[in-house]
């Protein structure tokens, strides 16, 4: 446990089975925060690793053996795909605590909740693919 609070907004659109998140609004309270730009750019990078780990990435075995054996058969985020990322810092004049990982958990409930909001399709599972897509 960092010890820092968070909650994630996205806003998103789905067509055709394929889920695209246009906005990420992050809000942190990380406690007394010593370099405010690190900060934040520490939260969008986790922010960019959560969504491609939520809507791309997949191991697949086949007979035994894991078909994505390299990057180049192992499907990440593009960069045409990152939507830009607000960061609201909270500073709560607290002890500084963890950074960047404690927004990584609720990024994909975020975004299968806005998916929930828009179509009424629970997404349960990662990669998130709505219609079983």
């Amino acid at each position: 446990d960092l010890g820092t609070a968070s909650a994630l907004v996205a806003e998103v659109s789905v067509q055709e089975g394929r889920v695209q998140v246009h906005r990420v609004t992050v809000a942190a309270d990380p406690g007394l925060v010593i370099n405010p730009d690190g900060a934040r750019l520490q939260v969008q990078g986790s922010v960019m690793m959560a969504l491609s780990s939520a809507l791309h990435e997949e191991l697949t075995i086949q007979d035994g053996r894991v078909v994505e054996s390299n990057f180049d058969r192992y499907r990440l985020l593009p960069m045409r795909d990152a939507p830009p990322v607000e960061v609201l810092l909270v500073e709560s004049g607290d002890e500084p605590q963890g950074m960047g990982e404690p927004v990584m958990g609720p990024a994909a409930a975020a975004v299968a909740n806005a998916v929930f909001t828009l179509t009424g399709e629970r997404l349960r599972t990662l990669p998130l693919r709505p219609g079983g897509g």
